[in-house]
């Protein structure tokens, strides 16, 4: 009876902000945790006519493929290292903006630095690679001309070693601006009164940057980076197939997990295969977060997420 009536007190007094969660747990419920029972496709020799109910099981057969094929293990390492990368150097580029635009007085030229580093995240990675093309193509590009003009001869479409570098740039002049308004947000809830003393102790900007901003954003570069983790085995498939898409000339550094089986279920509709992957793809994040989060809590415990 206490419980019930605790229960009831509760849904008086708080039922309207109740309510408010329905949409966001039915989303949850019918794009993420129903669609989980279709993982039964990984053991099975899954044919799309018999369905579900009607494949035949195969046990650990897709798996035992996976872990035999040479590609695989490339394409993890590669959307490992270039999650790394992009986690990295967008984080860092992402904070350096914040305090950049936070140094800036002129409120005219913040607002509008601020809006034109926040744009390109909002351009289509399909139009990115067409403005991409335009600048590394082997005939007419503008950087390759520059190149060129230089001494230097690269044909970007059929050189896998440079992508890396071309990825990671692309990254962060594409998500770098974004990701800033978390770490402006967290600038301007500072204590003002913490930079005046800090003035009139005699302490320089670069200082004031390095022993009272960066340590402030400590706690909340930890818990993005704990996000972003969570997804480190997931390639972003509409930035790498928007720009590399089916040049396999450069797939031994830009070929990633999303990719691989984009073409896999596209030239062999190996359906229990791909869904082995992805099965794999959620194990190993769910370790990779448990491990970075159990580091958190000891770097910084009120970052981690449990």
């Amino acid at each position: 009876m206490r419980q019930k009536g605790s229960f009831s007190a509760e849904m008086k007094k708080n039922g309207a902000l109740y309510l408010l969660t329905i949409p966001g747990i039915l989303f949850f419920l019918i794009f993420s945790y129903i669609p989980m029972g279709g993982l039964i496709i990984a053991f099975q020799d899954f044919n799309i006519v018999r369905g579900i109910f009607g494949s035949e099981f195969a046990g650990f057969a897709n798996f035992r493929f996976l872990f035999v094929n040479d590609t695989v293990f490339r394409v993890m390492l590669n959307t490992l290292y270039l999650n790394i990368l992009f986690i990295v150097f967008t984080t860092s580029f992402a904070v350096m903006l914040a305090i950049m635009f936070s140094e800036i007085t002129h409120r005219s030229f913040k607002r509008i630095t601020q809006t034109i580093s926040i744009l390109p995240f909002f351009i289509s990675w399909a139009v990115i690679a067409l403005f991409l093309r335009s600048f590394l193509q082997s005939d007419g590009g503008i950087i390759t001309m520059l190149l060129r003009a230089r001494g230097v001869d690269i044909d970007f479409y059929s050189t896998p070693e440079v992508w890396r570098f071309v990825l990671v740039v692309t990254r962060i002049w594409q998500g770098a601006g974004h990701m800033a308004i978390v770490y402006i947000a967290s600038i301007t809830g500072m204590n003002t009164e913490i930079f005046e003393a800090a003035r009139i102790d005699g302490a320089s900007r670069l200082q004031i940057i390095f022993r009272i901003t960066i340590p402030h954003l400590r706690p909340v570069i930890i818990l993005m980076t704990l996000f972003s983790v969570g997804r480190i085995f997931y390639g972003d498939f509409g930035m790498i197939f928007g720009i590399v898409q089916d040049n396999a000339m450069l797939f031994s550094t830009t070929d990633v997990i999303d990719t691989f089986v984009f073409r896999m279920l596209r030239s062999m509709a190996d359906y229990g295969m791909a869904t082995a992957v992805g099965m794999l793809q959620s194990i190993f994040g769910l370790i990779f977060v448990y491990t970075a989060n159990r580091i958190a809590r000891k770097l910084e415990p009120a970052s981690a997420i449990f």
